[in-house]
Formats: C-alpha cells, sequence, structure tokens
C-alpha cells in the first residue's frame, strides 16, 4: 500500500484521528511536519517543510515520493491545504488545482470568484492596514462585519452597527493582523439569520453531501463563537436542497473538484442561503467525532477511502449526534475544571474531551482561535442530543485567574 502524507500543524486535533483511519484500512502515514527553516537539517522529523514556502514544500514531498511511494497527499488545515494541492499536482494524483486551493483558503479571492459566478454571498470590499479606518467607517452601510483574509475558527470576524464600533473592532483587527503579519482584511455586508454547516465530499467536480449541521445558537455578534453543532439537520427538506445547491455553486465557481469540503452558511429569511465561506478540507477541531458512517466508518475513512480510489459509503448510521466546542468565558490562566464527572453522567453524553492545558494561557475570541475543549452527545433526535449538551455545559466549571505581566528589574 502507497503512503499517506498528512499535511497539519502541530496544534491541530485532527492529526491522531486520520491515523486511526489509516492503520484501520493497512495505508502506512508519514506526517509532513511544520519545521521552522533553522531546524529543517536538524530536525529527525521524515518529512520536514516549511508551511510558509508552499513550492519548496510541494517539491521536497515529490522528492520524498520518488524513494517512498505515496498514494495521497492530504490537508488536514488550512495552511495545509494549498501545500498538499501543490504537491498532488506534482505527483499526478487527484486533487483541487492550486488556485482552487488558494481561492478556498483567502477569504478576499473566495468573495471575489463567488460575486463573478453570482453564488449568494455578503457584498464586500477588500482593504489594507494603509486604508484610512475613519474614512471607511464614514461611508460604510451598517451593520456590517470586518474580518481577516486567511485566519479561521471566527478568529478576528466582528460585528460592528456604527462608525464608533467599526473604529473600535476595527483597533482590535489591526492588533491581530500585526501580530501575525497580516495586512490585508475585509468589511462584508452582515447577513441576518441562523447558520448552517455542510460536510461534503467532491468526487470528479460533484458534490456528496456527508452531513449538515444545524447551528441551534445565534451567530449575531458582536463575535461569532461557534458552539453547538447538530446533526441531522432540522430544516425542511426543500431548504436543505437549497443548501446543498448553493454549496455546489460555491465550490464549482472557486474549481473545487476533488476532496473534502466544509461550507459555511447563512439562511436569511425568504432568501437563497448566503455562503460565508466554503474549505478545500474537512470539519475543524474534534467535531469530526459527530459523524458515523456505514460499517461505523468514522469521517475520516470515508475521506481516505475516496483519496485511496477504494470504495465508499456517503450515508450516515441511523439517529442523531451533536458536539458543544466549550467556550472561554474570560481569558486568563486555566487553573482547575469542576463538574465533569456530573457533566459525563448525562443521559446521551458520550465523551467529554478537554483540550486547554491546565496552567496555560487561555484567550477569547476575536483574538483566540481555540475552545476549553468539546462535549459529544449522541442519540436518536436532534433536540435530545441538543438538550444532552446543554445540560452537561451548565454542570461543567472552569477556574481561570487573571494573567498577570511579568515584573522585572525596571519595573519595581
Amino acid at each position: 500500500m502507497k503512503n499517506l502524507i498528512l499535511l497539519a500543524t502541530a496544534f491541530s486535533y485532527r492529526v491522531t484521528a486520520f491515523e486511526k483511519a489509516a492503520q484501520k484500512l493497512g495505508i502506512p502515514v508519514v506526517r509532513g511536519e511544520d519545521v521552522p527553516p533553522p531546524m529543517i537539517s536538524k530536525t529527525a522529523a521524515p518529512l520536514a517543510l516549511d508551511y510558509r514556502d508552499i513550492s519548496r514544500s510541494a517539491q521536497i514531498i515529490s522528492e520524498f515520493a520518488q524513494k517512498t511511494p505515496v498514494g495521497a497527499v492530504i490537508g488536514l488545515d488550512d495552511s495545509g491545504t494549498l501545500i498538499a494541492s501543490a504537491a498532488s499536482q506534482l505527483l499526478g494524483l487527484p486533487y483541487n488545482d492550486p488556485s482552487s486551493a488558494l481561492a478556498a483558503r483567502s477569504k478576499a479571492v473566495m468573495r471575489e470568484h463567488f460575486a463573478r459566478a453570482g453564488v449568494p454571498s455578503p457584498a464586500f470590499k477588500r482593504y489594507t492596514l494603509s486604508d484610512d479606518p475613519d474614512g471607511i467607517a464614514a461611508v460604510q452601510a451598517y451593520p456590517c462585519v470586518l474580518k481577516p483574509t486567511t485566519m479561521s475558527g471566527s478568529r478576528g470576524v466582528m460585528r460592528a452597527d456604527n462608525a464608533g464600533e467599526f473604529i473600535q473592532r476595527y483597533e482590535k483587527l489591526r492588533n491581530l493582523l500585526i501580530s501575525t503579519h497580516c495586512d490585508e482584511f475585509l468589511v462584508e455586508e452582515y447577513i441576518p439569520g441562523p447558520e448552517v454547516a455542510l460536510e461534503g465530499l467532491m468526487v470528479e467536480g460533484k458534490l456528496h453531501v456527508l452531513a449538515l449541521f444545524d447551528k441551534p445558537d445565534p451567530l449575531d455578534g458582536p463575535y461569532f463563537e461557534e458552539t453547538i453543532y447538530v446533526t441531522p439537520s432540522r430544516l425542511h427538506e426543500s431548504r436543505q436542497k437549497e443548501i446543498a445547491e448553493v454549496v455546489s455553486e460555491a465550490a464549482s465557481a472557486l474549481g473545487l473538484r476533488h476532496g473534502p469540503v466544509h461550507a459555511e452558511l447563512r439562511l436569511p429569511a425568504g432568501k437563497r442561503p448566503v455562503m460565508v465561506e466554503v474549505a478545500a478540507r474537512s470539519i475543524g477541531g474534534s467535531c469530526a467525532k459527530t459523524l458515523r458512517f456505514t460499517g461505523k466508518a468514522s469521517l475520516e475513512e470515508v475521506i481516505l477511502r475516496q483519496a485511496f480510489g477504494m470504495e465508499f459509503s456517503p450515508e450516515r448510521e441511523a439517529g442523531a449526534g451533536g458536539v458543544m466546542m466549550i467556550p472561554i468565558p474570560e481569558g486568563g490562566i486555566l487553573r482547575g475544571v469542576q463538574g465533569l464527572e456530573a457533566a459525563e453522567a448525562v443521559p446521551l453524553v458520550e465523551e467529554i474531551e478537554i483540550t486547554a492545558p491546565l496552567h496555560q494561557k487561555v484567550v477569547q475570541l476575536p483574538e483566540g482561535d481555540s475552545y476549553l475543549g468539546f462535549i459529544f452527545a449522541r442519540g436518536e433526535t436532534p433536540e435530545a442530543v441538543e438538550a444532552a449538551l446543554r445540560d452537561a455545559h451548565e454542570r461543567l466549571s472552569f477556574t481561570i485567574v487573571p494573567d498577570l505581566p511579568i515584573l522585572s528589574i525596571s519595573n519595581l
């Protein structure tokens, strides 16, 4: 069996799940690890890459494949999808064209593709930090949404309802962009209505829907922290069909033809679903644990089966599944977790995974990019699953203390 190359940052939740799926299928795995350039020659990693240098990383993978047969290269995070696409092109493996992967990675390029193709999406304008924020705020229609062009997980995404709020949100975004060496951001029309997420596979340019998640908590702003995902969706079948049609149009507009896609949409009343974004990867975090397919196959197994040309079934097992991404109630140092046993005892709750390490700093949105952990539940109906997730979360509490600045001798 040829090797699978997995591309993910050191902080990815997805690597272990893909490795387990690969082991089940008898596929050997090689991690393409993101290593700082000065350390590449010194590391013992079998495949050390600089994720910031896409062309060089793709070439290294190509050279590796000359000695070790490679059957697929898969990017698990947004940072890895561009390298996976470029490397797959060099190796002649089925994947999305690099230009399509780039369009799915950059929210600005994505919006431009959607606009040209007539895909329902928010009106937007593209700016850089050199543009005058007061001038933008003076002419902007409200409410609006400010967002970075490349970050994921709602990081840096903020709603402003007037010019004063715009300047406040801009200052937060500016500081975040500077800290991450970015310069570009979007200002978009705010789209009211509930939000959903669609998980799918592109097979020769055709969308196969794997799951549609409801997000029952309102995402109205000023920040957009996601909490609960539940599937199957409780939306009417006709509305679900509309959602799939818009995602298919969006994927086509970007040129996505092969592999997993994860899409986020808004549902304004009386209108077609509106694309927030579509990524050329599977769902982030540990959320894939909510999905089980025919033969108890995981989402990762379905993705690998497609990537290696094996038969796969997109049919899910009966019942409902859900996950709650445990929000960070305040920033600081996480000192303790209480109520875990009581939360785990809630009927239908299958697992609670606390991923934030104790005695480490936790950061809220919009600056933060992680959660305290995940609660997973499974039952007969979406309503029962949602209720179990909320009950379990109410039984948890977290001790978070202020992150005090370190004083130097010169400060004393």
